[in-house]
């Protein structure tokens, strides 16, 4: 049987992109030292067996071109859970979130976005 197990990610500040994830409704699993000498985080959202691996190495430089890839998690509010992330001090966008996403139609999907510490993109989409 194949599984999905994780993906991984470089992060230049291990701690700091924790927190961050952690705020986003993920939680730690597992830290661990890989055979390399790497610095692992294990961050996992509860109910789903897909962990998200954090990666941090003294040597590696991150530099995270635009537009490389995202990650999208399911919420049941977006409203709600924008304006949480926006109090912990994360951008929200598109900017003007407050009236653009009450003005998606019906059976059209809401979706905002995040940044990561990194730049890495985080999509936010409400559960229908």
């Amino acid at each position: 049987m194949l599984q999905f197990l994780h993906t991984r990610i470089r992060v230049s500040d291990l701690e700091r992109t924790i927190a961050f994830y952690e705020k986003l409704g993920f939680e730690l699993t597992k830290r661990m030292i890989s055979p390399q000498g790497n610095q692992l985080a294990y961050v996992g959202i509860p109910g789903s067996k897909h962990l998200l691996e954090l990666c941090w190495s003294a040597d590696y430089k991150v530099q995270v071109p635009e537009d490389l890839m995202h990650t999208a998690i399911g919420i049941d509010d977006i409203m709600a859970s924008c304006e949480e992330l926006e109090n912990h001090g994360i951008e929200i966008w598109p900017e003007d979130w407050r009236t653009a996403l009450p003005a998606v139609p019906e059976g059209k999907s809401k979706i905002a976005f995040v940044t990561d510490p990194d730049g890495y993109e985080v999509e936010l989409i409400e559960n229908r």
